[in-house]
C-alpha cells in the first residue's frame, strides 16, 4: 500500500482551495490567455507548408542544397499544365495553339509576383526562360505541354504563389489539365484544411449531444466542450508563433484539433465527473474542488505528461514535418491539461450545484460508490476475474491474430496518388507521367563534382544501366557556370515507387579519387526520409518506453504496472497497424473508401504511432489511478481492480466514445493520408476502451495478484521520497459537507 507525502498532498490541495477561493481570477487570466492566443492565431493556416518531409542530414539533401548552390532553385516542374485539343484538332491548329500562345506570354504580366516564367513548351511563339522543344508535344499533336516557375524559394512561398495563380490557366474550348510539384502539393493541403473545417462543424454538435446525454444536464455538457474550443484556440496561436521561428507543416492544423477538442474534452470530461462525485457524496463546493483537483486533477497532469512523453519521441526524428506536429501537438496536450486544471475547477467553483442545472433528472443521477460497484461495470469485472485465464488467453491470442497482416507493412513518401482516383490533380499528373514520361516531376538526379570533366562521360553512361531507369536513361550533364566543376543530370524511374534498387546501384558505383558523386531528386529524398525514421525508431520506441515506465513507477510505486501497461499498450498499437495494413496497404476496402492501395506514408503513420500510444497510457493512466486509490484506502488487490474498473468504466467509455465521434469525421476524407489516422484511432479506441482496459487489463491483474504491486524496496524508498504517491483520500468532517446533507446524516 502506498501513502502520500505530506508535501506533494499540499501541492494540489493547495492549488485546488487557491483556485476555489480566487476562481474568478483564475477563470480571467487563463481565459484571457487563451482568447488571445486564437486572436492571434487568426489566418494561420496560409503561413503552413507543405515540406519538411526530407532528413536534412542525408545524402538526398545535401545534393539538393549543393544543385541551389551551383544551379539556383530548381523550378523546373512547379507547375505543369497539359493542353488537350478538341476532337479532330492538334495542338499546331492556330485556333488552338493561339489562345495557349497568349495564355502563357500574359502570365508574367498577370502575375509578376508570383510567375518567374515559362521554363518550357511546345510552341516557339511563347516567350521561355529554356526554350521550345518538340518534344512537349505527343507525336498525334493532340497534345502539349508547358512548364511554368513560380517566383517562392521555399515551400510556404511556392504554396502562395500556387494559391494566387491556380486558376489562372483555363482557357476557353480547350481542355486544360494542370499538375506538377505544387498542384499535387495544394491540393493535398486544401483537402486537409477542407477536413479541419468539416471535423468542427460536423464533431462539435455530435459531442455536444453526448455530452448531454453523459452529463443529463446542459450546463455540465457545455463545460466539456468550452474546454476543447479555448484549447484549439490556444494550441493555434502558439503554432502561429512556431510560423516565426521554422516550417510548420499543413498536417499540423488537424492534428491540433482533433486531440485539442478530442483530449480537452476527455480530461473535462474526468474532472467534472469526480466534482458531480463529491459533490453527490455531500462535500460542499470548496472542498468537492479541492478533492478533484487532488484527485482527477493531479491524475489529468500526470497523463498529460505521460502524453507529451510520447509525442516527444517525434522530435528524435530528423524530418522538419514530425518536429512541427511534435511541437503542435504537445502545445496542445499541455494546455488541455492546464484548462483541466484552471478555468475548469474555478468555473465549478462558481457553479457549485448547479452544474446539474438545465437538465433531465433521469440522465444526471449521479450513484454512490456502493451502487458504482454493484453497477454494470462493477458485475462485469467480476464475472472478468472469475474466468481470468481464459480471457486473457482468447483476448492475446486474438490480438496477435490481428498484428499479423504488419508483416506486409510497406512505407512510401507523398505523392498524387494519396488523392482519390477521380481527383482532378491526381489525373492531370498521371496524364502527365503517361504521355510525357520524361517530364515527370520526380526524376533521380546526379550531383557530380569532378576536376576532370573527361570522366563524367563514362559515370553517367555506367549509371545508366540502373534498374527501374527509362530506356533513355540518365540526360546529358549541365554544368553549373558559377562552379564549372559541378554537373548534373537527371533520369526517369519506370515506376516512381519502386526505387530501393536504383538507389542501390547508383550509390555503389566505383567513382574516380578525384570525383564525388550524389543521388539526389525526389525519389532518393523520400528513399533516405524512410530510412532515417526507421534507423531512429529503435530508440524512439526505447527512449518512450523508459520515460513512461518511470514516470508510472513514480506514481504508482509499483515496477510491475508500468511493464504490463507497456504490454498492453504494444498489443494494441500492434493490432491498430496490423488493420491499417490489412485496410491501405493491402486494400481491402478500396473501393469503398475510395482510395488506390500502396505504401503507407512514413512520416504519417509515425505521427499515428506516437497519438495511439500516448492515447493508450492516457487510459490506462486515469484506469490505474482509480485502482492505486482504492489500494491506499485498503482495499484487498481484487477489491482495487473492481472499484478501478467500476468508477472508470463509464467514463473511459464515454471519453473514449468521444473522441471516436472527433476522429471519425476524417473517415469521410477524400485524402487517404487522414483516413490512416480516422481508422487508426477508430481502431486504436476500441481495442483500448473495450479488449484492453475493461477486460484484459482486469484478467492479467488478477492473475497476478498482489504481485502487481510489487517493485524492489530500494525503489519504494525513492518513490516514496520524491512523493508522486496517489492520494489517500478519507472522508472528511461535517463541517466540510454540504448543510442539508449534514442535516440529513444527523
Amino acid at each position: 500500500m502506498t501513502t502520500r507525502s505530506p508535501r506533494d498532498r499540499d501541492v494540489f490541495a493547495l492549488w485546488g482551495k487557491l483556485v476555489a477561493n480566487h476562481r474568478f481570477l483564475v477563470l480571467g487570466i487563463v481565459a484571457v490567455a487563451m482568447l488571445s492566443l486564437g486572436g492571434y492565431a487568426w489566418g494561420f493556416e496560409d503561413r503552413l507548408s507543405a515540406g519538411g518531409l526530407d532528413d536534412p542530414n542525408s545524402e538526398s539533401a545535401r545534393a539538393a542544397v549543393m544543385a541551389a548552390d551551383a544551379f539556383g532553385p530548381n523550378h523546373a516542374v512547379d507547375v505543369v499544365v497539359l493542353y488537350t485539343a478538341p476532337d479532330g484538332k492538334t495542338v499546331d491548329d492556330p485556333d488552338v495553339s493561339a489562345p495557349v500562345i497568349d495564355s502563357l506570354n500574359g502570365l508574367t504580366h498577370r502575375f509578376p509576383n508570383e510567375i518567374a516564367g515559362v521554363n518550357g513548351t511546345y510552341w516557339s511563339a511563347v516567350n521561355t526562360i529554356k526554350g521550345s522543344s518538340a518534344m512537349a508535344a505527343t507525336k498525334d499533336k493532340t497534345r502539349a505541354i508547358a512548364a511554368i516557375a513560380l517566383k517562392g524559394e521555399d515551400g510556404t512561398e511556392l504554396a502562395r504563389d500556387y494559391a494566387t495563380v491556380k486558376d489562372a490557366f483555363a482557357i476557353p474550348g480547350i481542355e486544360v489539365h494542370v499538375g506538377g510539384l505544387q498542384p499535387v502539393s495544394s491540393a493535398l493541403t486544401d483537402t486537409i484544411s477542407a477536413d479541419t473545417h468539416r471535423m468542427e462543424l460536423l464533431a462539435i454538435p455530435a459531442v455536444a449531444v453526448l455530452l448531454f446525454f453523459i452529463f443529463g444536464g446542459v450546463v455540465a455538457a457545455a463545460l466539456p466542450l468550452m474546454m476543447g474550443v479555448l484549447t484549439i484556440l490556444g494550441a493555434n496561436g502558439v503554432v502561429r508563433s512556431i510560423t516565426n521561428i521554422t516550417e510548420v507543416n499543413s498536417f499540423v492544423a488537424p492534428v491540433v484539433s482533433m486531440i485539442g477538442l478530442g483530449l480537452a474534452i476527455d480530461y473535462a470530461l474526468f474532472i467534472v465527473s469526480r466534482f458531480r462525485e463529491e459533490v453527490a457524496a455531500g462535500y460542499d463546493t470548496p472542498a468537492a474542488v479541492r478533492r478533484s483537483v487532488m484527485t482527477a486533477g493531479r491524475t489529468v497532469l500526470f497523463s498529460a505528461t505521460m502524453i507529451v512523453a510520447s509525442l516527444g519521441g517525434m522530435l528524435l526524428f530528423p524530418q522538419g514535418f514530425l518536429k512541427s506536429i511534435a511541437y503542435g501537438a504537445i502545445a496542445t496536450v499541455t494546455l488541455a491539461a492546464l484548462t483541466a486544471v484552471t478555468i475548469l475547477p474555478a468555473m465549478l467553483a462558481i457553479l457549485g450545484p448547479w452544474v446539474d442545472a438545465l437538465g433531465i433528472k433521469r440522465f444526471r443521477r449521479t450513484d454512490s460508490a456502493h451502487d458504482v460497484e454493484q453497477g454494470f461495470w462493477g458485475r462485469s469485472t467480476t464475472w472478468v476475474m472469475r474466468h481470468p485465464r481464459e480471457i486473457t488467453a482468447v483476448l492475446v491470442l486474438g490480438l496477435l491474430m490481428l498484428i499479423v497482416p504488419v508483416r506486409n507493412i510497406a512505407f512510401g513518401g507523398f505523392s498524387e496518388k494519396y488523392l482519390p482516383p477521380d481527383n482532378t490533380t491526381r489525373v492531370a499528373q498521371q496524364q502527365i507521367d503517361t504521355y510525357f514520361p520524361l517530364r515527370k516531376s520526380d526524376p533521380i538526379e546526379l550531383l557530380i563534382v569532378a576536376g576532370d570533366s573527361t570522366e563524367v562521360g563514362p559515370l553517367i553512361e555506367q549509371a545508366s544501366h540502373a534498374p527501374g531507369l527509362l530506356s533513355a536513361g540518365f540526360e546529358v550533364p549541365t554544368r553549373s557556370q558559377s562552379q564549372p566543376n559541378i554537373y548534373r543530370t537527371q533520369a526517369y524511374l519506370i515506376d516512381s515507387t519502386d526505387y530501393d534498387k536504383t538507389i542501390d546501384y547508383l550509390r555503389a558505383l566505383p567513382v574516380p579519387d578525384d570525383m564525388t558523386v550524389l543521388v539526389g531528386g525526389v525519389p532518393t529524398i523520400q528513399h533516405d526520409a524512410i530510412a532515417a525514421l526507421l534507423n531512429r525508431l529503435p530508440l524512439m520506441i526505447l527512449l518512450v518506453l523508459a520515460v513512461t515506465t518511470l514516470l508510472m513507477f513514480l506514481t504508482f510505486g509499483s515496477l510491475v504496472l508500468p511493464i504490463k501497461a507497456a504490454f498492453m499498450s504494444v498489443l494494441g498499437l500492434g493490432s491498430t497497424l496490423g488493420i491499417l495494413t490489412w485496410i491501405f496497404t493491402e486494400g481491402h476496402g478500396a473501393t469503398l473508401l475510395n482510395f488506390t492501395p500502396q505504401p503507407i506514408q512514413a512520416n504519417i503513420l509515425f505521427l499515428i504511432i506516437a497519438i495511439v500510444y500516448g492515447l493508450s497510457t492516457d487510459y490506462e493512466v486515469f484506469l490505474l489511478s482509480r485502482m492505486v486509490e482504492a489500494r491506499a484506502r485498503g482495499a484487498t488487490t481484487e477489491e482495487a481492480i473492481r472499484s478501478g474498473t467500476a468508477h472508470t468504466g463509464r467514463i473511459i467509455t464515454a471519453a473514449a466514445l468521444i473522441l471516436l465521434v472527433v476522429t471519425g469525421a476524417f473517415a469521410f476524407s477524400d485524402l487517404v493520408l487522414m483516413q490512416y489516422i480516422a481508422y487508426g484511432m477508430i481502431a486504436a479506441l476500441l481495442i483500448d476502451a473495450t479488449v484492453l482496459r475493461m477486460l484484459l487489463v482486469p484478467a492479467t491483474m488478477k492473475l497476478l495478484g498482489d504481485r502487481v504491486w510489487w517493485a524492489p524496496a530500494w525503489m519504494k524508498r525513492i518513490q516514496r521520497r520524491i512523493g508522486l504517491s496517489e492520494p489517500v483520500l478519507r472522508d472528511e468532517p461535517d463541517h466540510l459537507r454540504r448543510t442539508e446533507f449534514a442535516d440529513a446524516r444527523s
